[in-house]
Formats: structure tokens, C-alpha cells, sequence
């Protein structure tokens, strides 16, 4: 018989041990060693056998063992101490508290979060990296509250067939078995939100409260009483279901978002979020229940919008179309109209903020990272080059303007060290260079650490690995149907003295898991070397729907399968956090070799680099940006080559090639003693050069200092009195939008460089602009410059701008300036008008640009 319902009935803790409960339901245990130690204490055998789960130890644990636990002086006190740790966690001030005008909260939307493996709400880099970002804002005192929703499923977990094929399962999770706690308003009953769905119906949802170190973390949950079946199953799990599905978690997760905060912000008395951190596209919707707040409160809809957008960061995550929520504009259109329109904020308007631009969009389609661009004052991707690729992709938002000029930034992701880097790890550098633990300042001392220190913590992490991988293959082979009798190898199978790779992550088809077994003869001769033997560490996850990727997953382990190379590479199934910290952590290097430049970020790398991995990889993400010849090895990339199989043949050939040649040389180089110091002076150069960079504190500076607070100030500067200053700027951008087809740049001369341009000289330049019914106080006149392609174009060109000389009776204005020839070769120069406003944040924010019709002006002279 099967229970129609379960739900986790939990110990009642004796007063003397009150505390423990404190310390399980604040996740900081799960970065933080001294707690899980005490943890472990209260009853070491259930500890390992709930798999180093707080909340399934207190539910587990023996009641006469907590009556021992109350007496026992000892551990009273080591309870009583690590309490007051705690609390002075989450009281002190910390780096946050000593800025200046920095805002008072911020809301950061995720639909995933990847905070500990007993908290399964995470599928893959997106919920990690959300996660890390709560932990690390934690640590520094920055006052986020996090959004997100409850899955009772979770993520699948995944095991292999006999023939090896993925095989999704998705396990009941009960909120009172998870460390969390239900937001209840004053008299007690559950805090909740409420949504109108199309045809009468609401989408109804409760709030359970994850509470990540300082940082509250709000999941709504749908499963509750109020709602039918289909909205009770809105939360049933992650990236499930089709398009309806996926387009009421999102509704839940932009405008219940929101709605949740404020009621938790009303019930704790928690202050307001100045500024709001759309996570991707699937939050956008927060954007529009903000401008329903706004417009209900008499802002008309373009002041509102002008308001919300100040105050809203957005942070694109995909390199890749295929990646990006879109809804048919006919679905939108029924959630937003009819009956169910809100009647200060039309339709029309919603459906125009994700409309796809004309030049290459779809007319029938809502955009979610469209309308999350265009409802954000304020966008970043998440490395240097995903950055560029996004300005590429998102181009036609901003017609006219150079790829340079579209306003998409970027904050390269960072990694929270105290979740991912091993113990040993941390003791080593807190013993020899507690600067870097206490402050992440010092690297350059790594340099002085002891080459056997390093090399002893390096192979008790790499035993680490091979024990754990023994024990995760022998169930995996159990599930698959092989009897104990046939799965003696697995004892000897991999070998801690051997130089290790890693590969984990998702299983789309850009990421090349199959890349390595392109020449599987030569695959097999590396992993069988007599005198430089390799062995790889393999885990991933297919989306359930993703036929290919599962296909992928199969290739690998029919390939593991076999007995020649069993012992040597493994497939490890249900990839999770508490896999990939051993894979980091025991890794020798970390392999990654997407297609590029379809890696956004691809923070694993960063993750082994802060273990003493070295990273093998493709110059995708982070690695094109801080790779620097002596931190690992750049697999060289087929640029330009249109056959996708002959790509992969030609970097399949210069991965082998680096491994034998350059990687395992150098991991087995052991001249002059038992250590490979090669090895060791790449590892030591490794962390002393990434290690400043890849820790998520300096991601979440990045954040506080580049985009939160100019974004409170924006948004603080256009509430003020009233929102006086966003009605003005509202109607200001009306007024250039209407006005502007009457811009033109009419005449541009040139004068002061003689018929043979020489470098150092300086050229006139001389415009003529019609504003029409703009004045010249609304506009901004640049002369671009610098170096041209062979079709007369502007290659990054630099910027000076021109000053009024004069304005005549019809409404044209006269402009000078100054162009530095400070380049040689081929060079040229426009001039361009935009409009101009205080509080823009970018010259391109309008999207309008006034160009002269003719490439007047474009000089290709060779300069000397």
C-alpha cells in the first residue's frame, strides 16, 4: 500500500539542547566545518548513514541519546559556543555594512538554487552559481533577500539502465524534512500570495523560508489547499512539464516574487529592496507587477516603467537562443487581457516589452530575456566574452548602434571557496596564510608553501575521489542489474596515484562530452599508458526531454563499460553537490571543451583551480579571460571550420595531443626527487593568479560596486517627491522619440591635416545637425574615429565629444571638435547624434541614433 500523503514528524529537542535547532536550520552548516563537526558528534554512525543531513539526523537520532547529549558537559559547551558563532555571524558588521549609499536590500529572482544537497532545489551551473551568490553575500554582509520557488520533486535523480540510458526519478521532498520554516503572518496562520489565472481561476502559493547564513531565501510553494490540481502542481518540479507549465512557474516566480517579498518585508520588518536582480530571463515578470504597483499608485505606465527599470539589474546567463524562455504572444495575451488584464497596465504595453526586434524575431513570440533587457536599466553577462556574445545576440534591440555600443556588460561569476574548496585546503592556507582565509588577500604567499604540503593534501583528495567513485560505481552497477560476485574489479578500479581527470556538468550537445572518445584507439592508449598512465572521472545529467544528451551519457558509458579501460574511466551517475566537491577536490585537472564561445561562464574550472587543479580547456568563458599560458592548457580551437565533424576531429587530435605531450609529462616529470615540481610551480602559479579572481566575494563586489548601488541611487533619484523626477524623465523620452525622425546629421567637414595625415597630428572636424523640435540640450554630437575595415566600417571606435557653436533660427546647430590622429594606418571617422539625458545610464538607452546618410567624412588615408 502506498501513503496518500507524508510529511516528517520532528524531534522535540530537550531544553538544554534548544540550540541545535538554531545551528540545523540556518544552512551556514553547510560551509561551515566547525558546525558539521559538532553535528557529527551527536551520533557519528546516523550521521554518515543520513548522508551528513542535519534536519535527517535530528529525525533520526535515538532519544536516549539526546538525554545522554543533555547531560554531557562537554558538548553543552561546544553547542554553547558554536551558537554565539553564529549569532555573531549574523549580527557583526561586515565589509557591506562600511559603504557609503549603498541600498538597504536588494531582491535577487532565481528559479533555481544550489545551497546544499539537502536542499535539493538545483539542476545544474545556473542554481549553483545563485547559490554561492547568497552564501558570499552573506559573508559579506550584503543584505539580499533571495526568491525562489519550493520544487516537492526537486530535480531528478538520475541511475544508468543495463544498456547504460539515463533513467530519470524524482523523489517526494517534504517541506518539514528540509531545513526551512513556513512564513506565518501575526496570528499565525501561513503567509501567502495569491495570482489571477485566465477563466476565474488563482494560482495560490505559501512561503517557506531557507535561511542561507544572513540571507533569508523565500521558495513559494503551490502545493496548498486553496489551489486545483493543476495550480498544486505548478511547484511539482524543476524545469518539468510543457509551456503552460513553464509559464505559471514563472508568473509564481516574477509576480509572486514579488508579492512574497513584501509580505515578508511587512511581517519582519525587513527593509524594502531598493533594487531588484532578475537571474535570467524566467523572473522578468517581477518587472511587470512593480509597474502594476506603481501605475495603481497614479504613475502612468511609462513612468513606472522608467522608475522600475532604474532600480533592475539583469543578468543574462545563455550564450545560446535555444536557451531562453518564449512563450506564444497569444498565451501571454490571455494571462495579461480579458477578464484577467489589470486595468492600469495594458496588454498592448506587455506584450510590446517581449516582442522580439523585427530584423530576425519572430512576431507571434514573447521574448522573457527581451522583456527582462528592456525592463532593466542595468544588464551583464558573465565573463568578458559571454558579454560580447551577448551584445552580438541582443544586438536588434538597439538598431543603429554599433555591437560595441549595445549596453550589455559583464561580471565575470565567481566560486564561494568555503563550500568548494576542501578542508585540508582551507587548513593548510588558514595555518600558513590566514590572510587569504580571513581577508582573500595575501595570494602571492602561496608561492612560499612546501611543495610537500601541497603535494600530500593533493593525493589525500585524490584518494579521497577514488574511494568515493569505488563505492558510487559498485551501486550503480548493483542498480543496473550486475550480482556482487561479477564487481571484484571495482576494487582495483582507478588508482590514487594516478594523474586524474574531470569532466561533470550538464549534458547539452554544445558541451562535448564526447569530444575525448572522438579517436576512442587513442583515448585508449592514454588511459593505458605503462609509464604515464591517465584516468577520467565522468559525471553529467540530460534534460529528461533532451533525447541527444542522453545519448551522449550512453556513448560514455559503453565506452567505461568495457573491460580493457573499466578501471581507468568511470561514469558516475546522479552528478550532485556532494559529487562535485569530490571531483573538484580529487581532480588532478578539470576538463572542459564546449564549443566556443557557447560556454557563458563554466565556473567548475574555477572551482578545482582554488583545489590545486589544473584546468584543460577550450578558451570558452572564464578561461578566454584569465587563462595566461602557465595556469593550465588552452585546447587550440577550429575557428572557421563550417564541418562540425571535422571540428571536433582537429580539437579532438589537440586535446590528445596536450595530454600526452604536455600534461601527463609534466604530472610524472619527477627529476630531482619524489615530487613533480614542474607540476607544483603551475599549481602554486595557479592559485596565486586565479585565486584573487574566482572567489565569488570579488563576483559579489563586482555586483555591489558596478550595478547595485548606481542602481539604488537611479532609483532613489527618480522617487523623490513622488516620482516627480520619473514623470519627468517618462515624458522626456516621449518627447525625443517623437521628435527624433526630425534629427539628422546634415554636414560634416574636416580641415587641419594637410594632404599627408601624420600620426600625432589633430584633425578639425566641423557638423552641422538639424534638431528639429529638440534643443541642443537633449542631444549629444560625437565624432567616432579610429581604425576602418575594407568596407569603409568603424572597428571599436573611439568617442569625442563635439560642443555647441552655434544654433540657428530653423533649428540647426553647429558643432566642433578635435579628432586625435593617434593610430596608423587606415583610418576614419563619422559623426553621430544621440539623445541625451542625466539619467541615462548609456548613450544607447533610448535606441535612437542620428547618422549621416552618406559615409561623409570617411577617410582612409594611411597615416605616418
Amino acid at each position: 500500500m502506498r501513503a496518500i500523503r507524508r510529511f516528517t514528524v520532528r524531534t522535540v529537542l530537550p531544553a538544554e539542547l534548544a540550540a541545535l535547532s538554531e545551528l540545523v536550520h540556518n544552512l551556514r552548516w553547510s560551509w561551515h566545518p566547525e558546525t558539521m563537526d559538532l553535528f557529527a558528534e551527536v551520533d557519528p554512525g546516523t550521521w554518515e548513514r543520513v548522508g551528513h543531513d542535519p534536519v535527517a539526523l535530528l529525525g533520526a537520532v535515538e532519544a536516549g541519546r539526546l538525554a545522554e547529549l543533555a547531560r554531557d558537559r562537554r558538548f553543552l559547551r561546544r553547542l554553547a559556543d558554536a551558537a554565539d558563532d553564529l549569532r555573531e555571524y549574523m549580527t557583526a558588521p561586515r565589509w557591506y555594512q562600511t559603504l557609503p549609499d549603498a541600498p538597504a536590500a536588494i531582491g535577487y529572482f532565481s528559479p533555481e538554487y544550489g545551497i546544499a544537497a539537502a536542499l535539493p532545489q538545483y539542476s545544474g551551473g545556473l542554481g549553483i552559481l545563485a547559490g554561492d551568490h547568497l552564501k558570499a553575500a552573506s559573508d559579506l554582509g550584503v543584505p539580499i533577500l533571495g526568491v525562489g520557488l519550493l520544487y516537492r520533486h526537486g530535480y531528478f535523480t538520475q541511475s544508468l539502465s543495463a544498456e547504460g540510458w539515463q533513467q530519470e526519478h524524482y523523489p517526494s521532498l517534504d517541506p518539514g524534512g528540509l531545513p526551512l520554516s513556513l512564513l506565518k503572518e501575526d496570528d499565525g496562520t501561513p503567509a501567502r500570495v495569491a495570482i489571477p489565472l485566465p477563466g476565474g481561476r488563482t494560482l495560490h502559493s505559501q512561503i517557506w523560508v531557507a535561511q542561507v547564513g544572513r540571507v533569508p531565501l523565500l521558495l513559494l510553494d503551490s502545493d496548498v489547499a486553496e489551489n486545483d490540481s493543476a495550480a498544486r502542481d505548478v511547484t511539482d518540479r524543476l524545469y518539468g512539464g510543457g509551456t503552460d507549465h513553464r509559464l505559471m512557474q514563472e508568473l509564481l516566480l516574477g509576480i509572486g516574487g514579488v508579492r512574497a517579498l513584501r509580505a515578508y518585508c511587512r511581517i519582519t520588518g525587513h527593509p524594502e529592496p531598493e533594487v531588484f536582480h532578475t537571474n535570467e530571463g524566467h523572473a522578468g515578470f517581477l518587472g511587470l507587477e512593480r509597474i502594476r504597483e506603481l501605475t495603481e499608485h497614479r504613475l502612468s505606465f511609462d513612468e513606472a516603467l522608467e522608475a522600475v527599470r532604474a532600480g533592475t539589474v539583469f543578468t543574462t546567463h545563455t550564450p545560446v537562443p535555444a536557451g531562453i524562455d518564449r512563450f506564444p504572444s497569444e498565451m501571454i495575451g490571455r494571462q495579461f487581457g480579458g477578464d484577467n488584464a489589470w486595468p492600469t497596465v495594458p496588454v498592448e504595453r506587455i506584450l510590446a516589452l517581449g516582442a522580439e526586434p523585427e530584423n530576425g524575431g519572430d512576431p507571434e513570440i514573447f521574448n522573457m530575456a527581451v522583456m527582462g533587457m528592456r525592463l532593466a536599466q542595468r544588464v551583464n553577462g558573465v565573463s568578458e566574452l559571454h558579454g560580447a556574445v551577448s551584445r552580438e545576440m541582443f544586438q536588434g534591440l538597439w538598431p543603429g548602434f554599433d555591437v560595441d555600443d549595445v549596453p550589455i556588460g559583464f561580471i565575470t561569476n565567481g566560486v564561494h571557496a568555503p563550500t568548494w574548496v576542501a578542508r585540508e585546503v582551507m587548513e593548510l592556507a588558514g595555518k600558513e596564510l590566514p590572510s587569504i582565509v580571513e581577508k582573500a588577500q595575501g595570494w602571492e604567499g602561496v608561492q612560499k608553501l612546501s611543495d610537500e604540503d601541497i603535494w600530500s593534501i593533493r593525493g589525500r583528495l585524490r584518494r579521497n575521489l577514488v574511494e568515493a567513485a569505488r563505492s558510487r560505481l559498485r551501486a550503480s552497477w548493483k542498480a543496473r542489474g550486475a550480482s556482487t560476485a561479477e564487481l571484484g574489479w571495482i576494487d582495483e578500479a582507478l588508482d590514487p596515484d594516478i594523474l586524474t581527470f574531470g569532466f561533470a556538468r550538464r549534458v547539452p550537445s554544445y558541451k562535448r562530452l564526447t569530444l575525448m572518445l572522438k579517436d576512442p584507439a587513442r583515448l585508449k592508449a592514454l588511459l593505458l599508458d605503462p609509464e604515464k598512465p591517465v584516468q577520467i572521472v565522468i559525471a553529467g545529467k540530460a534534460h529528461p526531454a533532451d533525447e541527444g544528451g542522453k545519448k551522449l551519457i550512453q556513448q560514455i558509458v559503453r565506452f567505461a563499460d568495457s573491460e580493457d579501460v573499466r578501471h581507468r574511466i568511470v561514469f558516475l551517475p546522479d552528478y550532485d553537490m556532494n559529487l562535485g566537491q569530490l571531483m573538484v577536490q580529487g581532480c588532478d585537472v578539470w576538463m572542459n571543451n564546449p564549443l566556443r564561445p557557447l560556454e557563458a561562464c563554466g565556473t567548475s574550472g574555477m572551482k578545482a583551480a582554488l583545489n590545486g587543479g589544473l584546468n584543460l580547456s577550450i578558451r570558452d568563458g572564464w578561461w578566454d579571460e584569465w587563462y595566461d599560458g602557465n595556469n593550465g592548457w588552452a585546447i587550440p580551437t577550429a575557428d572557421g571550420v563550417e564541418d562540425p565533424d571535422r571540428r571536433d576531429d582537429l580539437e579532438a587530435s589537440a586535446l590528445y595531443d596536450l595530454i600526452e605531450r604536455e600534461v601527463a609529462d609534466r604530472f610524472y616529470d619527477r627529476t630531482g626527487g619524489s615530487h613533480p615540481r614542474r607540476w607544483l610551480d603551475m599549481v602554486k602559479h595557479t592559485l596565486s593568479s586565479l585565486g584573487p579572481k574566482v572567489l565569488a566575494g570579488r563576483m559579489l563586489r563586482d555586483y555591489v560596486v558596478d550595478l547595485y548601488t548606481p542602481a539604488a541611487a537611479s532609483a532613489r533619484e527618480l522617487s523623490k517627491a513622488d516620482h516627480n523626477k520619473a514623470k519627468e524623465f517618462a515624458a522626456w523620452k516621449l518627447r525625443v522619440t517623437k521628435a527624433w525622425p526630425g534629427v539628422r546629421v546634415e554636414h560634416i567637414e574636416a580641415s587641419g591635416i594637410g594632404d599627408t595625415p601624420e600620426l600625432g597630428a589633430a584633425m578639425e572636424i566641423r557638423a552641422t545637425v538639424a534638431l528639429g523640435e529638440l534643443s541642443p540640450d537633449d542631444v549629444i554630437v560625437q565624432a567616432a574615429y579610429g581604425k576602418v575595415g575594407p568596407h569603409d566600417e568603424l572597428l571599436h571606435p573611439s568617442y569625442t565629444t563635439l560642443t555647441t557653436d552655434a544654433v540657428t533660427d530653423d533649428g540647426k546647430a553647429s558643432y566642433t571638435g578635435t579628432v586625435p590622429l593617434n593610430r596608423t594606418g587606415a583610418f576614419g571617422y563619422t559623426v553621430r547624434t544621440v539623445p541625451h539625458h542625466s539619467l541615462m545610464s548609456n548613450p544607447a538607452e533610448c535606441g535612437q541614433i542620428a547618422l549621416p546618410e552618406e559615409p561623409v567624412g570617411m577617410t582612409n588615408g594611411t597615416l605616418r
